[in-house]
């Protein structure tokens, strides 16, 4: 199963490590630092140039790839729960 993230960019639901709303996480140190590692070893990939709304930590074929979308993360895993593939609280 795929996860549409937006401008014709699907992932596997298996590679998802995480769905990250952008304005509550950026603010803490680690992930500011998983970010900007990320960027310098060019592992960012925006799916859309409009004001970023969220973030997707996937693994693909052993490498950690970041999804930055204008979708919110809560629009995100609604999408994953109507394919039964996430649980959450």
């Amino acid at each position: 199963m795929y996860l549409h993230l937006g401008n014709d960019v699907l992932v596997k639901m298996k590679d998802i490590v995480g769905v990250f709303d952008i304005e509550n996480t950026t603010t803490g140190k680690n992930t500011s630092k998983l970010l900007e590692r990320a960027t310098k070893e060019k592992r960012i990939i925006n799916v859309s140039y409009d004001m970023p709304k969220s973030f997707i930590v996937c693994i693909e074929n052993g490498k950690e790839l970041i999804y930055i979308t204008n979708i919110s993360a809560a629009t995100l895993r609604k999408r994953a729960a109507l394919n039964n593939y996430f649980r959450y609280v």
